[in-house]
């Protein structure tokens, strides 16, 4: 069954990708969040031309081709675009075949636990250990996720004494019930990543997520190898030979792609297969509520390396107004602390009519 049509819908924020057969069967996927103006614009430029055409029972191979035919320009953009084509076609296969994503992966639907994750620092200790509080109380969330130093920060925090601070109020609200993670977002250099590494230890903290800057794998292996909690990372990585040698390495303890920052699932899961040949979890980016949570919970139910929890975005329309009201319905869902893959053909959901209407519109066809 060839792919005939390729269209996409998109803002600032978000681009929703829609991919028709040669039968009229559609699927619908989305490009990587963030610049989804310009990562639309190189969709129908350097990865519509070369699926269209294509048989749709083919698009491992066309995914995997499309990266040498762009060689030129490797990296981030190429893949981003990429993901729309990637995520659509799952969709498409799941509607045909009447089942989840998930069970296509080879997995099943059902829920999973979830972590709060917060997205900011520019919020006093207090205020965020109460309001993550009042989420375990509503939600019945049992770990949570917050921000340390300041990102990309080069030791300076982001106020003077905030990590220190944060790290035992929040654990002082929440219990010493709940698990415990927290992010640097490259924020510091090896030596301060573990004299705050220690601090975590000290609070019973379990995860610590891209501690240094990212592209120095060496520098985290160096937090790695001296604390005890799990260093996490590769959410900005795309590149398989990277993610060889980080895993070779030992750089992290557990790794975290992120399926639209990859190009797509098809290429996520050959991540999290070389993570599960080398004795890996995988524990996914996905940092704000458009479909890459979704596609992130459908991932989750499948592979066998699966980590602990799905990342799940606590911030609303103050923080991300952009992801209010994409869906006609929400699939986002959270009942005693868990998320749920349900048994709707493809990914799911139905994207807004609404939102469709505002979004600047283009194709690519035979």
């Amino acid at each position: 069954m060839k792919i005939t049509k390729l269209e996409t819908f998109t803002n600032e924020f978000v681009g929703f990708v829609r991919l028709t057969t040669e039968d009229g069967k559609q699927g619908w996927g989305q490009v990587s969040t963030y610049n989804s103006d310009i990562t639309c614009q190189i969709f129908h430029r350097q990865i519509a031309p070369w699926a269209l055409g294509t048989e749709i029972e083919d698009i491992e191979t066309v995914i995997d081709k499309i990266p040498e035919h762009e060689h030129k320009y490797p990296g981030s953009y190429v893949l981003r675009a990429m993901s729309g084509l990637d995520t659509a076609v799952w969709d498409w296969r799941g509607k045909v075949a009447e089942k989840p994503v998930a069970e296509l992966l080879g997995g099943t639907a059902g829920s999973l636990r979830s972590y709060a994750s917060s997205m900011r620092r520019d919020i006093t200790p207090q205020d965020e250990a109460d309001r993550l509080k009042a989420l375990k109380d509503k939600y019945g969330f049992d770990a949570f996720k917050f921000r340390v130093g300041a990102e990309c920060g080069r030791d300076v925090d982001e106020w003077p004494g905030r990590t220190e601070e944060v790290v035992p109020t929040v654990r002082k609200t929440l219990g010493d019930d709940v698990s415990l993670l927290v992010d640097g977002n490259s924020g510091f250099s090896a030596k301060r990543a573990i004299e705050v590494g220690h601090m975590l230890e000290a609070n019973g903290v379990e995860h610590f997520e891209e501690p240094c800057p990212y592209w120095l794998m060496e520098e985290t292996k160096q937090v790695t190898d001296v604390i005890s909690l799990d260093v996490t990372g590769g959410e900005q990585d795309c590149d398989f030979q990277h993610w060889k040698r980080m895993m070779d390495m030992g750089a992290v303890n557990v790794i975290q792609p992120d399926i639209l920052y990859m190009g797509g699932m098809i290429r996520t899961m050959e991540v999290t297969k070389m993570g599960a040949e080398r004795g890996y979890k995988c524990t996914p980016h996905c940092a704000n509520l458009s479909m890459v949570t979704l596609f992130t919970m459908h991932l989750l139910r499948a592979i066998p390396n699966a980590g602990k929890y799905l990342e799940f975005s606590i911030e609303g329309p103050e923080y991300y107004p952009w992801q209010q009201e994409l869906f006609v319905k929400d699939p986002y869902q959270i009942v005693d602390g868990h998320a749920t893959v349900t048994d709707e053909p493809g990914w799911g959901v139905e994207i807004s009519p609404e939102w469709l209407a505002t979004s600047s519109y283009q194709i690519s066809e035979l």
